[in-house]
């Protein structure tokens, strides 16, 4: 705890390591040095130093400069008291905006284990995260909080409650605690004015943990006992039941709320009113000077009725506090400690706001101090020393739990749990999760047939660690006073990718092209547009491949005019330049004789198949009615738009299944594939079709009955 200097002269030589204390209150400065022998506390040296200007109010550091000269100045006067220079100091925070969370933590072994101190910590430290845990998330502001302290309300060992967990074999080791949070402002201007004295905090607690110390020993925590510490700013309470500290609370309002009340009514400066209060409390007759310089006198009855109401309102609060705190209802008995609960009235009044016998509502000095001792015997065991003197006390049951380390050049707070880690420091220095890890560049998002696809961007560099110039990982551990450097991770080059490259692009169409098997590459269309494989795709680009070529597409890739031929057959019927060519399907490209003699064919083929019913004399017989007017060409138009209007059904075997076919008044081979589930884009061989067990052209016409045959033949 102490930096001994050895060029100083004078050393003074104590039996126990020394604990420096600071009690820095709404009014004044407080500093405790002593030393723990056994279960007695040792006071060597004591210091007091009251606020020039009220750079303090309801607890809080406004004035960090002039609080921190203040710090300087009782810990050089402890200084030269003791012979030793002091470096390191604990602390205590007032409860001003205190924040409580409850916490349960276990820890089970694999078979019976003696129980240790180490045990015992651990425990305690994953009850507290998980209590700093469960704040954060119940914290909807975006102000910072910090754990200031915490408390142990049971023990258990393998289910059953215990005292002490130490020595005792167990199979399982859980702990309920009450962990107790501030805003990192009060904390921040504890600690800032703190270092501005050269001084640097190993232990923080909270005022009431502090108090509690001393002014309700374990053997008192059987029962229900409400604690007071009422001091200039703030009144801490905190509540004891079943050997257990149960709860934490705080009101802004103590002693400096009765100073105003007086310094208004006396027409005096703060400083003149404070004093006035405190003589009330020790004689008949306060004398005093009010502004304008004239001296005045005035009775501590009537400086009583002044605070009155003040008075009134303040014990309301805090009775309504406890009640609040201890489940709605009052407790056995109040113990009152501070400068604020000395004042006359206080105790009977809060007595009555509670319904408790006034005998039970007490201020608590000696009678709590029986195990501290002051060798200067100058120094009169008092109400005000209970809360510096518990915060010395307090280092031995928190030893060291915040330590300071520097995370890119910032100094950061944590608590330590012994197991603290780069990643800890990351957190509480707001350093982004990702700036860790390599980031990838951007990435590629399209759809190819509907389908989402994403190509990852390539992966950067990861941070560069280094803790005290040492490499390091997010997983090392740190240490008090650690300097860490983190370099953020870089980001990759961003996804690039080609229409070729994706896998839905292998492979071709085999189409039959004048009685040659001809190679297709699929075609794609990207956001309605044709693109070849070297297209370079991009963010949200909507990519279909082509189960098929228009003719017009096919005769481009043959690089062929379309005006080269007559005319075009597709799977042995006429087709124009939107006419789909899907694998495996026939295409003739026909010379001028050849397209004649298609047209003749065509002409035969409607003869025979169109008019069946129809012989020549019949034929020419309606031919030659004058009436009729009708030529063969008409006839033909006639019958067809006759079939046409009259569709049929007819159903044929496919593969050994029925298949029907409806909607239509002539039905082709390639009809079929409309019924069934038969995928021509994905070619698994050669493709055979018959009819009867006869070979099929797609455009072959179908009848009721027909037996078809489909299927891929392996090449």
């Amino acid at each position: 705890m102490e930096n001994l200097n050895s060029t100083e002269l004078n050393k003074k030589a104590y039996a126990g390591h020394l604990v420096f204390g600071l009690d820095i209150g709404t009014r004044s400065i407080v500093g405790t040095v002593g030393y723990k022998e056994e279960d007695r506390f040792i006071v060597v040296a004591q210091e007091v130093k009251e606020h020039e200007t009220r750079a303090m109010l309801d607890g809080q550091i406004h004035d960090i400069e002039k609080v921190g000269t203040s710090i300087k100045k009782v810990k050089e006067a402890l200084e030269a008291k003791i012979g030793r220079k002091l470096t390191d100091v604990c602390i205590a925070a007032a409860g001003r905006v205190l924040e409580t969370a409850n916490a349960y933590g276990e820890i089970e072994f694999t078979e019976d284990h003696t129980v240790t101190k180490e045990d015992i910590y651990t425990l305690n430290s994953m009850a507290v995260e998980k209590a700093y845990s469960g704040f954060l998330e119940k914290n909807d502001t975006n102000q910072k909080f910090y754990c200031v302290g915490n408390s142990v309300v049971n023990y258990y060992l393998n289910d059953l409650q215990m005292s002490n967990l130490e020595n005792h074999k167990a199979r399982k080791i859980a702990v309920d605690l009450i962990a107790t949070f501030l805003p990192d402002e009060v904390v921040d201007g504890l600690n800032k004015a703190v270092e501005l004295a050269n001084l640097q905090v190993v232990n923080m607690t909270l005022e009431p943990i502090a108090a509690i110390q001393v002014a309700i020993p374990e053997r008192f925590r059987l029962l229900n006992i409400a604690l007071v510490d009422v001091g200039a700013g703030t009144s801490d309470i905190s509540i004891t039941k079943d050997g257990s500290i149960i709860a934490y609370g705080m009101i802004p309002t103590a002693g400096d709320s009765l100073t105003e009340a007086i310094a208004m009514h006396c027409l005096t400066d703060f400083y003149e009113a404070d004093k006035m209060k405190q003589n009330s409390t020790l004689t008949d007759i306060v004398h005093y000077e009010d502004i304008m310089g004239l001296k005045q006198t005035i009775t501590a009855n009537e400086v009583d009725d002044i605070m009155e109401p003040v008075l009134e309102e303040m014990t309301t609060r805090v009775s309504d506090k406890i009640k609040e705190l201890n489940g709605n209802k009052t407790v056995s008995a109040v113990f009152v400690v501070g400068g604020g609960g000395k004042v006359n009235r206080y105790t009977s009044k809060l007595s009555e706001k509670l319904g408790i016998q006034a005998e039970r509502v007490a201020l608590r000095g000696k009678e709590v101090m029986q195990k501290i001792e002051f060798p200067d015997s100058q120094i009169e065991k008092d109400s005000l020393l209970v809360t510096p003197i518990g915060i010395c006390l307090n280092f031995y049951e928190n030893n060291n739990n915040f330590i300071f380390v520097s995370f890119n050049g910032e100094k950061i707070k944590l608590y330590d749990n012994k197991r603290l880690t780069v990643t800890d420091a990351a957190i509480a220095a707001n350093f982004p999760n990702d700036g860790f890890f390599p980031k990838r560049g951007k990435e590629l998002n399209f759809t190819v047939d509907g389908i989402k696809k994403i190509v990852r961007g390539e992966a950067g560099e990861g941070a560069v660690i280094t803790v005290n110039g040492k490499p390091a990982n997010i997983h090392t551990t740190i240490h008090k006073e650690d300097l860490i450097q983190v370099q953020e991770s870089t980001a990759g080059a961003a996804a690039k990718m080609q229409l070729g490259m994706l896998g839905e692009s292998k492979g071709s169409l085999v189409v039959e092209i004048n009685k040659k098997n001809v190679q297709l590459p699929k075609f794609a269309s990207v956001n309605g547009k044709l693109e070849s494989g070297s297209y370079e795709i991009h963010d949200q680009d909507r990519i279909e491949f082509l189960k098929y070529y228009t003719l017009e597409q096919l005769l481009q890739f043959m690089d062929i005019s379309w005006d080269s031929y007559a005319g075009y057959l597709v799977n042995n019927e006429r087709a124009d330049r939107e006419t789909k060519v899907y694998e495996n399907f026939t295409v003739a490209m026909l010379s001028e004789e050849e397209y004649e003699i298609n047209e003749d064919l065509e002409e035969d083929l409607f003869l025979q198949e169109d008019l069946p019913f129809l012989d020549n004399a019949n034929f020419y017989e309606k031919e030659s009615e004058p009436e009729s007017g009708k030529t063969l060409t008409n006839e033909k138009e006639v019958i067809s738009e006759e079939k046409k209007a009259e569709p049929f059904q007819i159903v044929v075997m496919v593969n050994k299944k029925p298949v029907l076919m409806s909607g239509k008044s002539r039905y082709v081979f390639v009809d079929v594939f409309d019924y069934i589930e038969f995928d021509l884009s994905k070619p698994k061989g050669a493709i055979v079709t018959t009819i009867n067990g006869l070979q099929a052209q797609f455009m072959e016409e179908l009848h009721d009955g027909d037996i078809l045959d489909i299927y891929w033949k392996p090449i």
